[in-house]
């Protein structure tokens, strides 16, 4: 089994400590590494993420933050396969939003990226997530 790594997974494990980041670890160890990918839609949000937070930087220890911020998301990024948004993802994505499958824009890439490589997507929004037909899901959060 493949398992896709929301974005939401992700920034806990960026957080290095707390229940939630043990319990996730908890539940990799339990797995060979290439089981695991990355997103380029999660990239893309964490990316956003940090200009955001440069942008508004008022001070030089918040540039240095920033900057620190950028080079965990590329390092973390490294870690695994990162899956692009490509033509089959394109065609699911269109289908889904023809359909009126109500997700936000970019849950909805993902989506997308998930079906179209046919893995699991971890995450904690079951919940919204749940409304996609043909979606597996997991939370290894709980």
């Amino acid at each position: 089994m493949s398992y896709l790594l929301d974005t939401d997974h992700i920034s806990i494990l960026q957080r290095h400590s707390g229940v939630e980041h043990t319990t996730l670890i908890s539940r990799i160890r339990r797995h060979p590494e290439e089981e695991f990918s990355f997103s380029i839609i999660s990239f893309h949000e964490q990316v956003l993420g940090a200009h955001t937070f440069l942008a508004r930087a008022r001070s030089p220890r918040d540039v240095l933050r920033g900057y620190r911020l950028l080079d965990e998301i590329i390092r973390g990024f490294s870690a695994a396969p990162v899956l692009t948004f490509e033509d089959a993802a394109s065609d699911v994505f269109g289908d889904l939003v023809a359909r009126r499958v109500r997700v936000a824009t970019m849950d909805l890439r993902i989506v997308a990226i998930a079906l179209a490589n046919n893995v699991v997507l971890l995450t904690r929004n079951v919940r919204d997530f749940g409304k996609v037909p043909g979606l597996r899901t997991e939370n290894w959060t709980a």
